[in-house]
């Protein structure tokens, strides 16, 4: 695959992502991960998470328990070396009863067919 095109389906891939989180969308956050006990996901304020049963766990969780969050993303570059690729980025959150700035890297793995979701960390940005 050439770098150009890894980096537009890595992109897709990573807007992906802020579109199933935004609606709350299980089933096509399921879809965008890899389920195996290599993945890590580090969310705001949260211990990390490693295997697909604690990271869905906390997808349900989130998708079941907090408002509806939108996403501005800024900041977005895709760097890509072989079959990984990753996405820094950052999420401008805004909902009822949050907003603010998390600083996220999103890792990808090509399994053949498609980018697949293997690390997703984000880190609260202090207030100035």
């Amino acid at each position: 695959m050439r770098r150009i095109e890894a980096e537009v389906d890595v992109l897709a891939a990573n807007r992906a992502f802020y579109e199933a989180f935004e609606a709350r969308d299980i089933d096509a956050m399921s879809e965008l991960w890899e389920h195996s006990d290599r993945i890590v996901c580090t969310h705001p304020g949260w211990q990390t998470l490693r295997g697909w049963a604690s990271v869905s766990g906390s997808w349900f969780a989130l998708f079941s328990n907090s408002a509806p969050l939108q996403f501005i993303l800024s900041n977005e570059s895709v760097a890509t070396e072989g079959d990984v690729a990753w996405v820094t980025v950052d999420e401008n959150l805004i909902s009822e009863t949050i907003s603010g700035t998390v600083a996220a890297v999103n890792m990808f793995v090509f399994d053949g067919q498609r980018w697949r979701l293997v690390v997703h960390h984000g880190a609260a940005v202090a207030a100035r």
